[in-house]
């Protein structure tokens, strides 16, 4: 243990960094797409000699129980001298780490959708937040399916808060949630869910359920809509491309969801990411959400210690937060209040090839509003405040 440690920190040109995701447990497989991303970002500076250093991953897998996070965590900033970590997918295990890198004066790279009502000067937060996907999803759906979802998620923050948020945005609508269920994170029980969604005949079906469990849900409801062609969409701010891997072709297709990143999107950066993805990985990989949100996390951390001389966590975050970085999502910025990134959201509609076909995109990148204090307000003076355009 000695010796790795001395040799991590034996050369300023080597830059310890954590990546703390679950590649094992009940969202495994969103875990594994972020480990890769990342270290396909790992691979890029390695062998760009422009970088001046090269990065050292320190890879743990926390195994999808949150109480290991602050642990593994912890060994990371002192036994490797880690001074940030790119991890975490859930908001149970990002609260149990933030603690500990507060404490440690670390950095934390959090890069997955969340419920907002948070701000941290130690967690950069490289995924969109309520104002940047739930609400651009529901003012799209409810107009179009009805103002009487059915609601179901993991039983966590996540779950909880986004339908708390669901709710309010209804009922300021006019509508009625039919029903609010929650399974326990990982749980594949979902067969009662479909029951009673066959019996309340709901406009359409709000999920935020996560991993393993939004799989089994999307299967068991596959089955359903094989003999009800009219059956409601399944809507989500968290579904991606992992998620539909290894379904039937008609589980698969038919669900709405927002994203900021699809593997479909016809932008120069993306077609750029995708063919240098191609060449390290070979062709016909379809680019996950997951996958792209750690690599541009794992980038923008490289291109900030590049900037500031140094991975000082307070040098590296003055960084990130005062300039536009070049992503496969288009040009980025992040708030130097907030420290959450600027995103344009998209809404894609799944088909049976597991990918999404774009339906609309924001016009311009909208800013976080964690606290939903702007966008409420906005709401008020304006029903529908997000701006999008169908993509034909």
């Amino acid at each position: 243990m000695d010796e790795e440690r001395s040799f991590l920190r034996m050369s300023l040109n080597v830059v310890p960094v954590s990546i703390l995701y679950s590649t094992t447990g009940p969202y495994a497989a969103v875990g594994r797409e972020a480990v890769s991303g990342a270290m396909a970002a790992v691979a890029e500076i390695n062998s760009d000699p422009a970088y001046g250093f090269t990065i050292a991953a320190k890879i743990d897998d926390p195994g999808g129980r949150a109480e290991a996070y602050a642990g593994l965590g912890q060994c990371a900033i002192r036994d490797y001298r880690c001074r940030h970590i790119i991890g975490t997918l859930t908001s149970w295990s990002r609260k149990d780490l933030l603690p500990v890198v507060e404490r440690n004066g670390a950095l934390l790279w959090y890069a997955f959708p969340y419920e907002g009502y948070e701000a941290s000067d130690s967690v950069v937060y490289l995924g969109p937040c309520p104002n940047q996907h739930l609400l651009p999803l529901f003012d799209y759906v409810l107009p179009r399916y009805g103002r009487q979802p059915f609601i179901v998620g993991s039983n966590y923050i996540w779950g909880w808060e986004i339908s708390r948020i669901a709710r309010e945005i209804t009922e300021a609508s006019g509508g009625q949630v039919v029903s609010d269920r929650y399974v326990p994170l990982g749980s594949t029980e979902v067969d009662h869910l479909v029951t009673e969604i066959q019996q309340k005949k709901p406009d359409f079906i709000f999920s935020n359920l996560v991993g393993q469990s939004a799989t089994a849900f999307i299967e068991a409801y596959g089955a359903f809509r094989k003999n009800q062609p009219d059956a409601p969409p399944i809507v989500a701010c968290n579904l991606s491309e992992s998620d539909l891997d290894g379904l039937s072709p008609e589980a698969r297709c038919g669900h709405v969801t927002t994203s900021i990143y699809f593997d479909r999107l016809e932008t120069p950066e993306n077609k750029a990411f995708k063919a240098r993805m191609a060449a390290r990985q070979g062709a016909g990989r379809m680019i996950s959400t997951p996958f792209m949100s750690a690599y541009m996390a794992m980038s923008i951390l490289a291109r900030s210690i590049a900037d500031a001389g140094s991975d000082a966590p307070e040098a590296v975050r003055s960084i990130a937060t005062s300039r536009l970085f070049d992503t496969p999502v288009g040009p980025i910025g992040i708030d130097p209040r907030t420290h959450h990134a600027a995103f344009r959201p998209h809404l894609g509609l799944s088909d049976e090839d597991g990918g999404f076909t774009l339906l609309q995109s924001a016009n311009e990148v909208i800013s976080a509003d964690p606290y939903l204090v702007r966008s409420l307000m906005k709401r008020v003076a304006a029903p529908h405040p997000v701006t999008l355009k169908v993509v034909k």
